[in-house]
């Protein structure tokens, strides 16, 4: 540790807080962690040998505005709040980043009313939103055809895996420890006597707290704390297409078609890297592992842990149309093109690059409901973030303040 800090933590204690899962929200927690209480003896647990390997580096990068999320929900909140302290925090770190703004086209009459529920819903959220006409949406995006649009001036994109490496960073200046290639293997929880933790190396230590920020194992780590999770997590993975480069003119910033209000997912978009770049998408299959960013990878334990899970089955009876369509593009790169010229109608299925994918942990409760928001829940010793869906990574910094707030309340306990 690099802190000479003395700790109120009893002698037996390795660290106070022990946080498992070095993604974007992890991080921002250990960071929080530090500001918030000096002194105070952190240490985090990633498996991979460095930040950000999976759900935090695997997005699209997009700074989201908010204006999705029902207004008063923490994922509202959070958005709005999140969004001005990321670019603040970009600006701060010479993190690379622009405020881009963004479209959300509709490409048919049926979308209107939605639309138009968009703008209701972003104005409840505080975010400044115009409505656009054909000939509006041709002057920002020549290329893009609707009927109408929403221009969204707060959207932005930067790179979430240097913010991650950057919290890393900050929280280890403070006096934190982050352990990289360090896989959680058993937890033993005892009243009083705090939480120990053992690694699959055999390391052994020793906290008075511990908070699972283990995104795609979020609810395995729980069980093994011998907690019942209110939901699980099933795997769902977005497959993306970068655009030719010849042909990254078609898109100048950021495009969204309007999404459908029963699923959290946004639908193939449009979005301009920081680091240049087009990706198109994306869709959204059940992955068959945890990490499963393909097709060919299949871990039978973890599949075999969401076919028997029955809100997975309630998910694929209810939603099995939708499901249908999502894994027709995943298998035919030409229906996938046909998604993609709704609004872009120029670009053909040569114009398509197939892109690394990602992979969401999408908590879903036992009678098959997706959640659609943050879900922290709290046992003696433990705070678990069991579902820190989109925008996450643009909330990391004020979830992180209120992960770390539920941490320090369970040292106090």
């Amino acid at each position: 540790m690099k802190s000479s800090a003395k700790s109120t933590a009893p002698a037996p204690y390795d660290c106070d807080v022990l946080v498992i899962g070095g993604g974007i929200v992890g991080l921002s927690t250990a960071h929080a962690l530090t500001r918030a209480a000096p002194g105070t003896r952190v240490t985090v647990l990633e498996k991979e040998p460095g930040p950000a390997r999976h759900q935090t580096g695997r997005n699209s990068g997009v700074i989201h505005s908010g204006i999705y999320y029902r207004p008063g929900s923490l994922k509202a909140r959070f958005a709005v709040r999140g969004a001005a302290e990321m670019v603040k925090f970009c600006a701060e770190h010479g993190i690379p980043h622009e405020v881009t703004g963004k479209l959300i086209v509709a490409t048919e009459r049926a979308e209107l009313p939605r639309l138009h529920s968009l703008i209701q819903r972003g104005r409840q959220n505080g975010i400044p939103v115009r409505e656009l006409g054909p000939a509006q949406i041709a002057e920002r995006e020549p290329h893009v055809r609707g009927l109408a649009a929403i221009h969204v001036g707060t959207t932005g994109i930067c790179d979430f895996g240097a913010v991650a490496a950057q919290l890393a960073r900050l929280a280890e200046d403070a006096g934190a420890e982050v352990r990289y290639g360090a896989e959680l293997a058993a937890v033993d929880r005892r009243p009083g006597r705090g939480v120990a933790v053992r690694t699959s190396d055999g390391s052994v230590l020793r906290a008075r707290a511990m908070v699972n920020c283990a995104g795609l194992h979020c609810d395995a780590v729980a069980r093994l704390a011998g907690d019942d999770p209110p939901a699980r997590v099933v795997p769902f993975r977005g497959e993306y297409f970068e655009l030719d480069p010849a042909r990254e003119h078609l898109v100048r910033g950021l495009v969204y078609p309007v999404p459908d209000p029963a699923f959290p997912f946004l639908g193939v978009h449009l979005t301009r890297g920081v680091g240049g770049g087009v990706h198109i998408g994306p869709n959204a299959v059940p992955a068959l592992a945890r990490e499963g960013y393909d097709w060919r990878t299949l871990r039978p334990a973890e599949l075999g842990t969401v076919l028997a899970y029955p809100g997975a089955w309630r998910i694929a009876r209810r939603h099995w149309r939708y499901g249908a369509g999502e894994l027709r593009r995943s298998l035919s790169k030409r229906a996938f093109t046909t998604a993609v010229r709704r609004l872009l109608p120029e670009v053909t299925g040569a114009d398509l690059i197939r892109s690394p994918a990602g992979v969401r942990a999408q908590a879903v409760l036992r009678d098959g409901t997706l959640v659609d928001d943050f879900l922290i829940t709290e046992a003696p010793h433990t705070v678990h973030v069991l579902n820190a869906p989109s925008p996450a990574a643009t909330a990391s910094l004020p979830i992180g303040r209120e992960v770390a707030e539920r941490a320090l309340g369970a040292l106090a306990r």
